[in-house]
C-alpha cells in the first residue's frame, strides 16, 4: 500500500531509507525517524484498535505520551511480544510487526462494536457492579466473559531472549525533560562543571523546538538544538539520556529512568546489546522540564478516527512530513492552536474553518491566519462530529460559554480531520509523586506544582511559562539556580533571540456544550482509553461520589496507562460544575509512579534466573554430591531431599533412613536453619516480648524453644534459641522464615521500640550444623570431642563449647525427632573436615545421612510442627495445642497476646491440630485434603478441617496424618473423613499428635 498520506517533502525523516513494517497482518513502509504512529497515518490507516469499554473504532489522536487509543501489540514472535506500546513513542525499525490488543475478528469489523452504538445507556457507570452482584451463582460465568473483554495486550508465553539491566548513578543536577526549558537548563549546569545528567522521553533531545515554526537568532530552531547538545556532549560532566523516561520521583531525589536502548533497533537487542535499561539516580537537585499537554475539546463524537490534537497534527505535518487527512476544520479557545491552521496551508491543503470559541480573537497568529483567507467562525466551536470509521464532516455552531448553550443550529462543514486544542495542562505527574499537591492558576487555566520536601526546581511549561523565550530564560535560570545550591558557581549565558508573537488569554472551555444535553448528547469522551464521557462524570456527581478520587474510581477517569495526561483537567472541570464548585475546590487526583509502562524485563533487569533467586549452598554441599543426594529447594537453599542407594525410590530410601536414626543414628546437615545473633543489655526484655514464652531467667548455658506470633496471634515462626551470656542470645528460625524474622525483628526494634538497646546480626553463613540424631548418637559424638556429654553434666536443651574432631564447636543437646540428639556448630569453613571424620568414626554404628524428607516423617512422628506446613496463618498456639509455650502472666504484653485473646481466637470449635489415624493403615491421607465429619452429606459439605502433614512410618508400620480440626482436641477417637476428588472418601480417626514416645524417654535418655 502507498504512502497516500505522505507529504512529497518536510519532516526530519530520512526518505532515502525505506522500512517495511506489518500491522494486523497488512504490509506496509514508512522511513527512518518515523515513529510507528506517523508511518500508520501516513498508510492512511484509520482504525488502530477498539476502545476499552465500548468497542466503538479509535485512531490516533496525539503524537507522544499522552496518545490513549494508539496502545499496540509489538513482537515478530511469541518471545519477543511486548504489550501496551504507544504507536507514537515506537521507532519504526525494518521487520516491525504490530497488532492491535482487541477486535473481533478484526478492528474494522468488530463484533463487539455494537456496545458502541448502544453502550452508553446500557452501560454507565458502576455497571458491573451494579448488573453482576446477582444472581450469586452466575459470577463464574460472568467473568469469563468480563476477563475476556479487558485488558489492553497480553504478556508472552515464551521466555524473553533479550537482556536488561539497571545502572545507579549519582549526579549533582538531574534535568528531565530536553525541550527548551530542559536544554537551557541543562545547558546552565553543565557549563557551571556540575555533573549534569539529562533524560528525554523522546528520540530526539529538543522537544517541541523539532517542529516549530518558531526561529532562534533568525534560524531554525532546530540548529540551535543541534549547537546546543553538542556542547552539552563535549562537557566532561554531562550524561545524555535519550528514550529515556522518568517514571518515578521518589523520597530524596532518587528518580527511576527507564531507557530504551535498542528498542528503535529492532524485534530483538543485537548481540551483546543491553534492550532496556533502568537508571536508578540519586541527585542533589532535580530541574522538572516536563512541559505541557495539549488538552482536546470535549464535543459529541470526539473519538471517531481524524479527531486529533492540533498540536499533533502539526508534529506530524513539520516533523514526519504527513498530513493526516485532506480537509481541515480547527475548534480551538487560544491563539496557539493556529499554528496548525499555518502548517496546514504551508503544505498545499485546504483549511475549511476555523471555530473559535472567542468573542473577538486577534492574537498574532489569528491575525495570520486570516490574511492567508482563513473563514474564522468566532464564538463558535465544533459540537459534534459526524463519521463511523473516520470523521466525515463537522458540525460548528455559536455557543455561549457562561450558559454552556448552543445558541444557533450551525452548520455542517465536510471534512475529514478535526483539530481541537482546548489549551494546556503543564505535566505535573512526576512533581507529585511524593504527595506534593498541584495549585490552580487561572491565568493558564491549569495545574502547577505546589510546594515540596524535594530539592528541585521546575521550569518552562510546568511552570506555566508557555511562550517560548519565556520558557527558554525561565530553564537556563533553574538549571543555574540547581547548579548553585549544589555547590557549583553559576556561568552566565546569551540566550537566543526569540520574535515576540503577542497572544490573547485562553478561554475556560471544558465541555462544548450541545443542544441535546450531556445526558443525551452523542457521546462526548473526556478520557478516551478509559471509555469515560462527561454524562458518566455528571452521573457519578448525582449519585453522590463528590470527592475527586471517588470520581475517579467510579468512573475510571486517568486509570491504567493514561494517568489522566489528556483528559484530567477537562474531567475534573465537568465534576466540578456539575456540584456548582470552583474547579481548585474540586482538586486533582494523586499521580502515582509509574509515568508510562515499564517492561517487566527492565524491572527486573539482569535479576533473572539464577541471579534473581541465587542458589545456596552448604558448607557440606560438595560431600551429599559425592554420597548420591537428591535435592530439593527450600528456600533459596539446596537441601539433601534424601540419599538414595541403587534401586530405591524415595519413599523406600525414607523408610531406610527412618530406620537407622530410630535404631542407631543419623546425620543432618542442618546449616541452613536461620542463625541470628543477639546482643545488647536489653536482649532479654526484646525477646520476652516477640517470643510467647518467658526469657528473663534463662541461665547461660541453657537453651528454649519458643514461638512467634504476628499481632493477630497467629503462628509466625518458631525455634530454639541458646544464652550464649547475660547479654548475648544465638536465635534459630526455619530455613524459610530466616530473612523475614530478621526483618521482623529490626522493624519492631526501630519503630516500636527504640528505647530497648539490642542489636541482631545474621550468621547463618557463618555457621555449619551437623545434627546426629538417635540412640547411638552420644556414643559416636564421645569419640571425637573433648566434651563431657553425659546425662548429668549435659542435659537435654542445654549447650556446651568443646573440641570436635580438633576444631572449636559450639553442640547444642537439642531433639527435633524425638530421639537423643546433638547439633554440633563449627564455623563453616572447617565443616568438611568435622564431618568427614565424624563420618569415618560413625561407620561403628551405621551412621547413615538422612535429608529433609526423613526429617519431617521423624519430627511428625513426635507431634513437631512445621511452620508453614502445619500452620498457615490462621492458628494459635493455643489451636496447636501448645499453650506450655505461652507465657500468660509475663509483666509485658508480647506481641500477638491481644490478637490470641480476641473473642473469635477464643472459641472451642477453632480447628486445632490432633492426629489421625486412617482405617486403612496402608492408605496415605493426601496433604492438603479437606475433612468432613459427615460424607454423605451432599455437596457443597462443610469442611472442618484439612490434613497438613500425611506419611507412611516405618517406625509405626502404618499411616499416619497430623490435621487441623473443629475441636479437635475433644474429639479424640471420633472418625473424620477425607473426600476425594476421584469421588473416593478415606476415613480416619482422630487421636493425640505425638505418635512416637509421648513420654520423651528417648531424648531424655
Amino acid at each position: 500500500m502507498s504512502q497516500v498520506n505522505r507529504l512529497p517533502n518536510g519532516g526530519r525523516i530520512d526518505r532515502s531509507k525505506t522500512l517495511s513494517f506489518t500491522f494486523n497482518g497488512q504490509h506496509y513502509t514508512g522511513y527512518e525517524g518515523d515513529t510507528l504512529a506517523s508511518a500508520l497515518l501516513a498508510n492512511g490507516v484509520d482504525i488502530i484498535g477498539r476502545s476499552f469499554k465500548y468497542s466503538r473504532p479509535r485512531g490516533i489522536i496525539a503524537a507522544g505520551a499522552e496518545e490513549p487509543n494508539a496502545v499496540l501489540q509489538i513482537g515478530a514472535s511469541e518471545a519477543t511480544q511486548i504489550p501496551n506500546v504507544r504507536a507514537t513513542q515506537q521507532a519504526l525499525y525494518p521487520g516491525l510487526v504490530a497488532t492491535s490488543t482487541n477486535g473481533w475478528p478484526n478492528v474494522n469489523s468488530d463484533m463487539m462494536g455494537i456496545l458502541g452504538k448502544v453502550g452508553g445507556k446500557l452501560m454507565p457507570p458502576g455497571f458491573y457492579y451494579k448488573t453482576f452482584m446477582y444472581p450469586k451463582a452466575f459470577w463464574m460465568t460472568y467473568e469469563k466473559y468480563i476477563r475476556k473483554a479487558a485488558g489492553l495486550g497480553r504478556s508472552p508465553l515464551e521466555n524473553d531472549p533479550d537482556t536488561y539491566d539497571y545502572m545507579n548513578q549519582h549526579c549533582d543536577v538531574l534535568v528531565v525533560g530536553a525541550g527548551p526549558a530542559g536544554l537551557a537548563a541543562a545547558l546552565a549546569a553543565g557549563r557551571s562543571g556540575a555533573r549534569v545528567i539529562l533524560a528525554d522521553e523522546q528520540e530526539e533531545f529538543g522537544g517541541s523546538l523539532l517542529d516549530t515554526r518558531e526561529t532562534l537568532d533568525g534560524q531554525p530552531a532546530a540548529d540551535w538544538v543541534a549547537k546546543v547538545i553538542a556542547e552539552l556532549q563535549g562537557l566532561p560532566g554531562v550524561t545524555l539520556l535519550p528514550r529515556a523516561t522518568v517514571n518515578g520521583y521518589h523520597d530524596h531525589n532518587f528518580l527511576t529512568i527507564h531507557q530504551r536502548l535498542a528498542d528503535h533497533l529492532g524485534d530483538r537487542a543485537p548481540i551483546g546489546t543491553v534492550r532496556q535499561r533502568v537508571h536508578r539516580v540519586r541527585a542533589g537537585r532535580v530541574v522538572l522540564a516536563t512541559g505541557t499537554h495539549e488538552r482536546p475539546l470535549v464535543y459529541g463524537n470526539n473519538d471517531v478516527p481524524g479527531n486529533l490534537l492540533a498540536g499533533a497534527v502539526s508534529v506530524y505535518v513539520r516533523r514526519y512530513g504527513v498530513a493526516p487527512g485532506k480537509k481541515l476544520v480547527l475548534s480551538t479557545n487560544n491563539d496557539h492552536a493556529y499554528r496548525v491552521v499555518l502548517d496546514w496551508l504551508d503544505a498545499g491543503l485546504p483549511v475549511v474553518a476555523v471555530a473559535d470559541a472567542r468573542g473577538n480573537p486577534r492574537g498574532a497568529l489569528v491575525e495570520a491566519a486570516r490574511a492567508r483567507g482563513v473563514r474564522i467562525l468566532t464564538g463558535s466551536a465544533v459540537i459534534e462530529a459526524r463519521g463511523t470509521k473516520r470523521v466525515t464532516a463537522a458540525r460548528v455552531a455559536a455557543i455561549d460559554t457562561q450558559s454552556m448553550k448552543v445558541t444557533s443550529n450551525g452548520e455542517w462543514l465536510d471534512c475529514d480531520l478535526v483539530a481541537s486544542s482546548g489549551g494546556y495542562s503543564p505535566v505535573v505527574h512526576l512533581a507529585s509523586h511524593l504527595g506534593g499537591k498541584p495549585v490552580w492558576r487561572e491565568d493558564i487555566l491549569g495545574f502547577v506544582p505546589g510546594d515540596a520536601p524535594q530539592k528541585r526546581v521546575c521550569v518552562g511549561g510546568i511552570n506555566g511559562v508557555f511562550g517560548l523565550a519565556d520558557a527558554l530564560a525561565d530553564g537556563f535560570e533553574g538549571g543555574a539556580r540547581a547548579a548553585a545550591e549544589a555547590g557549583f558557581k553559576v556561568v552566565e549565558g546569551v540566550l537566543p533571540q526569540v520574535l515576540a508573537k503577542p497572544e490573547e488569554p485562553t478561554l475556560a472551555l471544558f465541555l462544548v456544550p450541545h443542544d441535546k444535553g450531556t445526558a443525551r448528547a452523542p457521546k462526548q469522551f473526556v478520557d478516551q482509553q478509559n471509555d469515560v464521557t462527561a454524562a458518566a462524570i455528571e452521573l457519578a456527581t448525582r449519585e453522590g461520589f463528590e470527592s475527586v478520587e471517588h470520581v475517579k474510581r467510579y468512573t475510571a477517569l486517568g486509570f491504567g496507562t493514561d494517568q489522566g495526561k489528556l483528559g484530567n483537567i477537562n474531567g475534573l472541570a465537568i465534576a466540578a460544575r456539575s456540584r456548582g464548585i470552583t474547579i481548585p475546590e474540586m482538586g486533582t487526583t494523586m499521580f502515582r509512579p509509574n509515568y508510562t509502562p515499564v517492561t517487566f524485563g527492565a524491572v527486573a533487569g539482569r535479576h533473572c534466573g539464577h541471579l534473581f533467586e541465587p542458589v545456596r549452598l552448604t558448607a557440606l554441599h560438595a560431600w551429599h554430591v559425592k554420597h548420591g543426594a537428591t535435592f530439593e529447594d527450600v528456600g533459596q537453599w539446596k537441601r539433601p531431599w534424601y540419599f538414595p542407594k541403587r534401586g530405591e525410590d524415595l519413599h523406600a530410601a525414607v523408610a531406610r533412613e527412618c530406620k537407622a536414626v530410630r535404631d542407631s543414628v543419623g546425620l543432618l546437615d542442618a546449616s541452613t536453619l536461620g542463625k541470628i545473633d543477639i546482643q545488647g543489655p536489653d536482649a532479654r526484655e526484646f525477646l520476652n516480648r516477640v517470643y510467647t514464652n518467658a526469657w528473663s531467667k534463662l541461665d547461660v548455658g541453657k537453651a528454649r524453644y519458643g514461638l512467634m506470633c504476628k499481632e493477630d496471634g497467629m503462628v509466625f515462626d518458631d525455634g530454639v534459641t541458646a544464652c550464649l551470656a547475660d547479654n548475648h542470645f544465638l536465635m534459630t528460625t526455619t530455613t524459610g522464615g530466616a530473612a523475614r524474622v530478621l526483618q521482623w525483628l529490626e522493624i519492631y526494634q526501630q519503630t516500636e521500640w527504640p528505647e530497648l538497646k539490642v542489636y541482631f546480626t545474621s550468621v547463618t553463613d557463618h555457621w555449619a550444623t551437623l545434627t546426629l540424631s538417635g540412640p547411638n548418637s552420644r556414643k559416636l559424638l564421645a569419640e571425637v570431642t573433648d566434651i563431657d556429654l553425659g546425662k548429668d553434666a549435659f542435659p537435654f536443651m542445654t549447650w556446651k563449647e568443646g573440641l570436635v574432631a580438633g576444631v572449636p564447636a559450639r553442640v547444642f543437646r537439642i531433639s527435633f525427632t524425638g530421639e537423643l540428639s546433638y547439633e554440633v556448630n563449627v564455623q563453616a569453613d572447617y565443616a568438611m573436615g568435622v564431618l568427614e571424620k565424624i563420618a569415618e568414626a560413625g561407620k561403628a554404628y551405621n551412621l547413615t545421612p538422612y535429608g529433609t524428607e526423613t526429617m519431617h516423617v521423624l519430627r511428625a512422628e513426635k507431634g513437631f510442627i512445621i511452620v508453614g506446613q502445619d500452620t498457615d496463618g490462621s492458628v494459635t498456639p493455643d489451636d496447636l495445642n501448645m499453650g506450655w509455650a505461652v507465657g500468660r502472666n509475663k509483666p509485658f504484653s508480647w506481641i500477638g497476646w491481644r490478637g490470641m485473646n480476641r473473642e473469635d481466637c477464643l472459641r472451642e470449635d477453632r480447628k486445632q491440630l490432633v492426629g489421625l489415624k486412617p482405617v486403612d493403615p496402608n492408605t496415605v491421607l493426601p496433604e492438603g485434603a479437606q475433612l468432613v465429619f459427615d460424607p454423605k452429606q451432599p455437596i457443597p459439605m462443610d469442611m472442618v478441617g484439612h490434613v497438613t502433614s500425611s506419611y507412611m512410618s516405618a517406625t509405626l508400620g502404618r499411616s499416619f496424618a497430623l490435621a487441623v480440626v473443629k475441636g479437635g482436641l475433644k474429639r479424640m477417637g471420633e472418625k473424620v473423613w477425607a473426600p476425594l476428588v476421584d469421588g473416593g472418601v478415606i476415613e480416619a480417626e482422630i487421636c493425640a499428635s505425638v505418635f512416637v514416645d509421648p513420654k520423651n524417654e528417648r531424648q531424655n535418655v
